[in-house]
């Protein structure tokens, strides 16, 4: 990681809450009002925008912990403004406070970690994940196919 990132920074996200970032599960709206798993996207977004401009060419960052109090609601068309403020960094890992708000307060709060890691190391776990993956999905086919027999 390059030399500069320190704790205190901030980083801000603003977003306009569209109706397709609302409570849906299995495409039936259960309310209509921000899902907390939006939320949790914009937090690590928020999070992110921390450790870019520190990310050597060989580095990515991973989410690898949140924490998240929603704690109130917001409608589709209101603005959502977050802030990510990095309270610690220890050996690979950035650890950042994410507070969100809309016009009337406060509506959420949370801690994001990121590792920084190796872009080679990310990419063999990926290749590792897609043999496991064609290995399980041909076995899962010849279970299916004893099983219809």
């Amino acid at each position: 990681m390059k030399t500069g990132i320190s704790v205190g920074q901030t980083a801000e996200l603003e977003v306009e809450i569209t109706p397709d970032m609302t409570a849906a599960f299995e495409g039936i709206t259960v309310h209509d009002l921000y899902s907390t798993s939006c939320l949790v996207h914009h937090m690590e977004f928020a999070a992110r925008k921390l450790i870019l401009d520190y990310l050597e060419p060989h580095e990515e960052g991973m989410g690898c912990h949140v924490q998240v109090s929603h704690l109130a609601p917001t409608r589709p068309g209101m603005l959502v403004k977050l802030r990510a403020t990095i309270t610690d960094i220890r050996d690979n890992k950035i650890h950042a406070e994410v507070e969100a708000s809309n016009i009337r307060g406060k509506i959420a709060r949370g801690e994001v970690t990121q590792a920084i890691i190796e872009k080679e190391w990310l990419e063999k776990r990926m290749k590792e994940l897609s043999i496991v993956q064609n290995i399980s999905g041909e076995f899962s086919q010849g279970q299916h196919a004893e099983q219809t027999v």
